[in-house]
Parts: structure tokens; sequence; C-alpha cells
């Protein structure tokens, strides 16, 4: 049983690998032509590199090896955003606003879900050193961007904020495990657990937090949080930043989930979520992450989304059917002047070997280069080739 690959491990066969490299090229370049430049961490780092301060989240997915070289513990990357966030501070260490963007495979010693693959292909996009609004609502629109250029577009971005959490928390009063007992639950929207959780905290957090998993909707959902949620001021500034999100881009299918909590020990604002292809779970994650920078010495606002492009990919509206050319061999200088030209044209190109013994229509070809009287042609394939 060698040729068995472990369990939630794929390969990628020709039709899927070439929709997986066009999206990867498309997404990539989309990135280029809006200021984020591309950077390629490593496969491996040391353990405490990938998994200090707000990488501890990942501690669970991350692959553990120690190196021959220096005895050292180190992992095989879970996420490639804490790699970023370190070139960031240490590698660029721009004081100015830095966009960085990526793309590779990361690996996960469990999967995320029963239909997930323990291999992902992160591909994404990260903006440091501006903490203001202007820069989640570039982020969001570069997702819904991309998103759309790979044929899928976006049909629901989810947006919440952790900000709201964290104040509500603070006045509850819990330790810190608590705290994050408490985040787990709404992010399950388990009202019955948070209500027996809540038994005993005071008013108005106890009230106002049992609200967050009816708060989510459009725009009227910030009105309404408004008005339930407490006046405090990190409460106020929080729907002041979903309002002008709200605002900013009110072309895309911005929806507002108050409960929808991810990464308790890594974001630290606005988070969102975009929905598309009928798929139940979300395609592409994102939020501010500003505490990032601190576990490598240099605290940067932070904010950027990634996504798993062969997931990506099995959902896209954009199968690669190309039908490649069949050429003879030959000696001929005027053929091989016309396969260049087409294959700099972007056509498939092959020859023809002597002792072929499938079809060359199973090979992929779909056409075939053919000697008349004005030279060499491109005509259907003919007979049982």
């Amino acid at each position: 049983m060698r040729w068995v690959l472990p369990d939630y491990i794929q390969d990628a066969l020709p039709p899927e690998a070439a929709v997986i490299e066009r999206l990867r090229r498309r997404m990539l370049d989309a990135f280029r032509v809006r200021g984020y430049r591309l950077v390629q961490p490593p496969l491996l780092e040391y353990l405490d590199s990938l998994t200090t301060g707000a990488g501890q989240d990942l501690r669970l997915r991350t692959f553990k090896l120690v190196d021959q070289i220096s005895g050292r513990s180190m992992g095989v990357r879970a996420d490639m955003t804490p790699q970023v966030a370190r070139i960031d501070a240490h590698l660029i260490n721009h004081a100015g606003v830095t966009r960085l963007c990526y793309c590779g495979s990361v690996l996960h010693a469990l999967p995320s879900s029963l239909t997930a693959t323990r291999e992902p292909i992160q591909l994404g996009a990260e903006l440091y050193g501006h903490a203001g609004i202007e820069a989640d609502a570039e982020v969001i629109r570069l997702m819904s961007d991309v998103m759309a250029l790979g044929g899928l577009p976006a049909e629901r971005i989810d947006v919440g904020h952790i900000g709201l959490f964290r104040a509500l928390a603070a006045g509850a009063g819990f330790a810190p495990e608590r705290e994050e007992a408490l985040f787990d639950l709404l992010q399950a929207k388990d009202v019955p657990g948070l209500t027996e959780m809540l038994a005993g905290v005071a008013e108005p957090q106890r009230s106002a937090l049992l609200a967050l998993p009816q708060l989510y909707g459009g725009r009227e959902v910030l009105g309404r949080a408004a008005e339930v949620l407490p006046a405090l001021p990190e409460v106020r500034a929080a729907l002041a930043d979903l309002a002008r999100l709200a605002s900013a881009l009110g072309d895309l299918p911005l929806s507002f989930d108050l409960a929808d909590l991810r990464g308790y020990h890594y974001h630290s604002g606005v988070v969102f979520a975009a929905y598309a292809g009928a798929s139940a779970s979300a395609l592409a994650l994102g939020g501010r992450y500003d505490a990032v920078g601190a576990a490598f010495g240099r605290a940067r606002p932070a904010t950027g989304f990634s996504l798993d492009l062969r997931q990506f990919a099995r959902r896209a509206r954009d199968e690669v059917r190309e039908g490649a050319i069949l050429a003879p061999l030959s000696d001929d200088p005027a053929l091989a002047e016309k396969i260049a030209a087409l294959r700099a044209a972007g056509e498939i190109v092959m020859h023809e070997l002597p002792g072929h013994t499938g079809t060359w229509e199973a090979a992929g070809c779909d056409r075939q280069l053919v000697r008349g009287e004005d030279g060499w042609t491109v005509t259907a394939l003919q007979g049982e080739r």
C-alpha cells in the first residue's frame, strides 16, 4: 500500500493543478498592481517563532520535529501570517505602511473539518503600519476583488469586532481562562451555555454578552447594538468602526455578526469572513491583529486576509480546458518556426513520438499541424490518433 496517502492529504491532478496555478497567478498579479509585494517564508521554523504570543492558537495544528543541527524544536508552518509578521518586524523593518502578500503550502496536524485537507495552499495579503479603519476597508475590498477575479464572487461578507467582546468581558471580571471559555461559547452561539456561565455576572455586562449572538444582519444591527450594549468608550469606538466600514463598502454584500469571533489570542479589532458558492464554511477569513508583531519585538498595526487556494479552486467557476496541438517529428525549419510562434502565443504544442500506444486525444490533443500548399497549418485532429 505504498501508494496510499495519509488521511486528509491529496494529490492535485492535472485539471485541478491547472486551475490552482491559474488562480494563483491571477490573484498574485492582483496583489502586485495594488502595491502588495510577494514574500516566501520558509516551510520550517523554530517552534517558538511559529507559536509564540498570538500564534499559540496554532499550537495543536502544528507538526513538530527536532532540528538535527541545533537540537531545538522546529515546526512545519500551519499558518503563514505569523511568518509574514516576523518578516515585517525584523527583515523589512520599515517605519511606514508595508503591504505584503504570499502563497504557499501549510500543513495541519489535524484537519479543520471532516472535508478539509491537512495541506491547504494558503494565499493572502497583509497590510502593516496603519491603525485606521481605512486599512481594514482596503483589505476587505481586496479580498472581494480577488475572489471575483477567481470566478467566485463573495455572496456574503460577515463582519464583526473583537473589541466589543473584550470591552464587555473585561467588565464581567473573568479570569483569563474563564474569559477564553466565554469566547468559545459566543463563537459557537451556545446561548444555554452562555446563560449558565453568566449567572451571577453584574448588569449591564450580563445582558450585553447574552445579546451578542442575536445581533446579526444588515446595517440596522449596528443601531440595535447601540441601543442594547452599554455606552462604554470601547463599545462606541467598535460600533463606529463598523459603521464606517458599512459606509465605505456599501457596494459589497456586507452583513454584521457581533458574535462572529475568531482568534482569541490573535485578533484585536475588525474580523471578517467571506462566503460564496453555496459553501457552508467561509472561503476567506481575515481581520485586524495588531498584537502579533509584539512577539517579535516590534508591535505594528496590522490587518489582512487569507484563503485556501485548493478549496477555492474546487468551487470556482474557472475550469482549464486547453487543447493541445500535435506536431509531427520533422527537421523542417518551417515547422520549427511555426511551433515556436504557436508556443509564444500560449498554445500547447507536443511532438508526435514514434511507438505511441495510446490515443493522442487521450493525451490532450484536439488539433494537429499539417503541411499544405501554404505551409504548416493547424487543423482538427484527424483519424485514430
